[in-house]
């Protein structure tokens, strides 16, 4: 689908005569996502992939876990697309909104502007087309088996990436911030190629089944001195702790999370939502498996290179948490927030025990599912905020207010008094970031946290849980400044009083109507995606058995 998708897109993007088709591929991907989603739905079947299928003799497999996580991507791609793929505002008139007046009744009104149709998102037409080429490498990574299909599926997701981010080619600050992440980019991706080499040279091997069976007949060295004395099971360990090294870059996990703050900042909001959850995703997945595939038991008498992964969780939770409290813009501060929560989900991953996979695969999940909902909210909140005027000093001087109209923390400030249902909603989310119950968010952190304790990682677990207390200071100040400061923004003086006209069009008869700011309103897309998302996470103790159990087989299946 995705294949069939890209080559569509590229043949409509030639013969195309105008520029203003964005939106409508943007719709055509959401379709094709969706079919996908539904694709995946109808194969997954836990017991025919019990064992997995080889494919393209095996440079790829298909299995329960990648199955799974194939439909997750393609159901938070299709979400994020809606930014791009419907207009943010609406104009809502109650009189003339039933359903019989939307049915059979136009709405005609000028709405170039109300609309936002002049939005640099609206402009680019090759979105989509670099969105599918993400989604491709990203569910091809997830499903490589081989360490050849592995280079080209991360290399097809990262040059994706680069692209998107230096898309908005009016915008200096998203172009240097794209320009810094391909450098750094191409730098991790040497490591990784190094790493691959390595392994290839030390072991004959390119499939992950070779080095897992290479690494479970080491043992036998100890046992029997002449079988494979001439082999030494550190030459694969050495390889993947430097293949590691860029798959760690390439997250933003500390101590290789100086590139993150920094880009994440300066590209535009809505391609700040792809970037920290899609690209995140594949490569956790892809590690998962990297780390089932080369465990074994003689690895815990001698050096493993999952310890990096420990290490690097310790760097994550500290580095994430401290650097975060001095933040006044709210795009870093949501960076070293995720620096932090990879600390949790790096702590999951190098357990490796049956209830250390159910805390990985939960917190992945749920932690994308809070994000990708803290970043719908905050665009949102820069699309309510149309009318309202902000006199501030600090924010008069801000760049890039069009692609990123929500920048500092201090900008919402107040903000309850000018929309309290999505003041909520973005406290609802925040207080899942910082793990209160019976919040999802609670839940993930008690079962990674639960998995370490049984496992005798004391330490790092009473690290974990002064670093999430500690986070909980910048987090709640942002409810502070939302709730209890007042506001800077005030309507528009001259937009208070104004009436804007349009008028009502059937078969028989057209009726003029007048309507003000106050039914300028955010389009149902926007508070749909909004409200599933929240009450996903808000309700969840109500209903969490389907969620849990899903998790619970996925780990048992892994396991065995």
């Amino acid at each position: 689908m995705l294949i069939y998708s890209i080559l569509f897109v590229l043949l409509s993007n030639a013969v195309t005569l105008r520029r203003d088709k964005s939106i409508l591929y943007s719709r055509s991907l959401i379709f094709v996502l969706l079919v996908a989603f539904n694709v995946g739905l109808l194969s997954l079947n836990l017991e025919s992939l019990n064992k997995g299928i080889g494919l393209f003799s095996g440079l790829f497999h298909t299995t329960a876990i990648s199955n799974t996580f194939h439909i997750f991507i393609f159901f938070i791609s299709a979400i994020i697309l809606q930014l791009t793929g419907f207009y943010p505002r609406k104009v809502w008139v109650k009189e003339y909104s039933s359903f019989y007046k939307i049915m059979f009744n136009e709405f005609i009104y000028f709405n170039t502007k109300i609309l936002n149709k002049m939005g640099e998102q609206f402009k680019i037409i090759e979105y989509s087309l670099i969105l599918l080429f993400i989604i491709t490498g990203a569910t091809f990574l997830i499903s490589s088996s081989d360490i050849v299909s592995i280079f080209i599926s991360i290399e097809l997701q990262s040059y994706g990436l680069y692209l998107l981010c230096t898309l908005y080619r009016n915008s200096e600050l998203s172009t240097s911030a794209g320009l810094t992440y391909f450098l750094l980019g191409g730098l991790s991706s040497c490591f990784i190629l190094l790493g691959t080499s390595l392994l290839y040279v030390n072991s004959g091997a390119t499939n992950l089944d070779g080095f897992y069976v290479i690494t479970n007949v080491s043992d036998f060295k100890y046992n029997i001195n002449s079988l494979i004395s001439w082999y030494s099971s550190n030459y694969i360990n050495f390889s993947l702790l430097i293949m590691s090294v860029g798959f760690l870059f390439k997250i933003g996990a500390a101590p290789f999370h100086f590139w993150s703050p920094d880009v994440y900042d300066a590209i535009p909001t809505i391609v700040t939502t792809f970037v920290a959850i899609i690209a995140k995703i594949s490569i956790l997945i892809f590690l998962f498996e990297l780390v089932h595939y080369t465990s074994n038991y003689f690895f815990a008498f001698n050096f493993s290179w999952t310890i990096s992964l420990l290490f690097s969780s310790l760097l994550s939770l500290i580095i994430g948490t401290i650097l975060g409290l001095n933040q006044f813009r709210i795009k870093r501060l949501f960076a070293y927030s995720t620096i932090s929560h990879l600390g949790f989900i790096l702590l999951a991953l190098s357990i490796n025990s049956v209830e250390s996979i159910q805390a990985f695969i939960f917190y992945l999940m749920q932690y994308s599912i809070t994000n990708l909902n803290a970043f719908i909210i905050l665009i949102s909140i820069g699309y309510t905020l149309y009318t309202y005027i902000n006199n501030d000093i600090e924010y008069m001087k801000l760049l890039d207010k069009n692609n990123s109209p929500i920048q500092l923390i201090s900008q919402l400030k107040g903000y309850f008094y000018v929309n309290p249902v999505l003041a909520i909603s973005l406290a609802i989310t925040i207080y899942s970031l910082v793990g209160i119950p019976p919040l999802v968010g609670f839940f993930g952190k008690q079962m990674v946290l639960s998995a370490a304790l049984d496992n005798g990682y004391i330490f790092i677990t009473l690290i974990a849980i002064l670093t999430s207390v500690i986070s909980a200071v910048y987090y709640l100040n942002l409810i502070k400044q939302m709730f209890f400061d007042k506001p800077d923004y005030v309507i528009n003086p001259d937009l208070k009083n104004i009436n804007f006209l349009g008028g009502i069009v059937n078969k028989t008869l057209k009726e003029k109507i007048s309507y003000n700011v106050n039914n300028i309103v955010l389009s149902n897309n926007l508070t749909i995606s909004i409200s599933c998302l929240t009450l996903v996470i808000l309700l969840f103790i109500l209903n969490p058995q389907e969620w849990l159990s899903m998790t619970n087989i996925l780990a048992v299946y892994i396991s065995e």
